[in-house]
């Protein structure tokens, strides 16, 4: 089963996506994930990518999605994958059905976590992320040492003050209506998955959402 994530910054889609992906024994794949493993291992594509990236270029399309055939191509992807942050534009869409399609497969399902931008802005303004590892807090103050006990401290990002984020917000929505219009009229399972609640609330709608 191929599952494709969508939803806005902070609706929780990247935790969700790692409860599903255990959940259906499949991995989950990150777009910036798999860029970097390519680049690390030093694959042509991943020399190109890297190309790009040193140069402070963002890296196209097509070079990323090669990136991404190589990762669903391979043995661990055989039984399916939940995709987080591959799609965010129509071209992406499309790049991505012909990448499956030429891998014999096709996207089974897409979520889209839906929540109201004022508490995405809310909870993203509260958030703060550790410097050393990345890994994202709610609820604790900037200062505080890690809890994963890496020697970072918690800071808070700056596009995650209120401005930034509604910025962030109006982006993603001028982007991601059209790929919802476009997977619509593909005639694509798309589902809208309710991102108000606790952890496990949320968790049973995408269960459901993917038959399961």
């Amino acid at each position: 089963m191929i599952v494709v994530l969508l939803g806005p910054p902070g609706a929780g889609k990247g935790t969700q996506g790692e409860r599903i992906a255990a959940s259906l024994g499949v991995p989950k794949l990150a777009t910036g994930d798999v860029l970097r493993a390519a680049v690390k291992a030093g694959t042509k594509l991943g020399l190109d990518a890297k190309a790009y990236m040193d140069r402070g270029d963002l890296v196209p399309d097509a070079v990323i999605l090669g990136i991404m055939k190589e990762a669903l191509a391979a043995p661990a992807q055989a039984n399916g994958v939940i995709l987080d942050g591959v799609v965010r534009t129509v071209p992406q869409a499309e790049g991505l059905a012909q990448v499956v399609k030429e891998l014999g497969t096709h996207v089974d399902v897409v979520l889209d976590f839906v929540i109201a931008d004022e508490l995405l802005v809310d909870r993203l303004s509260g958030r703060t992320t550790c410097e050393t590892c990345q890994k994202p807090f709610t609820g604790m103050p900037v200062g505080t040492p890690c809890p994963n006990n890496d020697g970072g401290t918690l800071i808070r990002r700056k596009d995650d003050e209120p401005e930034a984020v509604r910025h962030r917000l109006t982006v993603y929505h001028a982007q991601t209506k059209p790929v919802l219009d476009w997977y619509v009229a593909q005639g694509a399972n798309v589902q809208g998955i309710n991102a108000v609640g606790s952890f496990d609330d949320v968790f049973a709608r995408a269960l459901k959402a993917v038959g399961r």
